[in-house]
């Protein structure tokens, strides 16, 4: 056996996203708590043809047993509230690795272009109504696109959002590895959730912008 394929042996495999659970994320993150996170934004009402589409989607789908049926709404609301900045691009299913883990995420969005590359910006779980298990696997998921950017020598905060399409709830990911958790909103609040997604989006591109300078 050569020396490379014994290292390769010695070293601990690295655990799917979706097999840990938030004790497992928090001390994979070092962290012992959530800190509170006042996300200021202005309200965004939905244009009309957004709501043309989310009434017939939920007149035509169950979006109460089928987890992929919500992410019709979370695929909705992207579109709606990523078309203002064009230099953005969201990928579903994105596959993410770190030190520790791998997998792929619901929805990761990095800089418009033809592949997955640093800076990794902000990252999504869809989850049918386990928000406990949501939040694991973004906290793993945030901190993978942490280690990818320091990798490309890229230190920026990473945002993450848990959803199941009717509540919304937002996160960040700091340089000092600290985590801030914003309220909860439901989808009733749909432009305050909106208002929300811009703000995120507008920090996004802003981070984008200074990376690439």
């Amino acid at each position: 056996m050569t020396s490379a394929a014994k290292k390769a042996q010695t070293l601990p495999s690295k655990k799917p996203f979706s097999k840990f659970n938030l004790d497992d994320a928090y001390r994979a993150l070092k962290i012992r708590r959530l800190h509170p996170w006042d996300l200021e934004s202005e309200a965004i009402e939905p244009s009309t043809i957004f709501q043309t589409y989310l009434k017939r989607i939920q007149h035509s789908f169950d979006l109460t047993r089928s987890e992929d049926s919500k992410k019709l709404i979370v695929d909705l609301i992207f579109i709606e509230a990523i078309e203002p900045f064009p230099n953005l691009k969201v990928w579903k299913g994105g596959r993410l690795e770190s030190d520790i883990a791998k997998g792929a995420a619901d929805y990761l969005i990095t800089e418009n272009i033809g592949y997955i590359a640093s800076p990794m910006l902000c990252v999504v779980e869809a989850k049918k109504d386990d928000f406990e298990q949501g939040l694991a696997q973004c906290l793993i998921e945030m901190q993978a696109c942490q280690w990818n950017n320091q990798q490309a020598g890229r230190s920026i905060d990473i945002l993450g959002i848990v959803t199941n399409g009717d509540s919304w709830q937002f996160y960040k990911l700091t340089t000092t590895n600290q985590v801030y958790e914003a309220p909860r909103h439901g989808l009733i609040n749909l432009p305050i959730i909106l208002g929300i997604l811009n703000s995120v989006f507008q920090d996004c591109e802003r981070k984008l912008n200074i990376c690439t300078d």
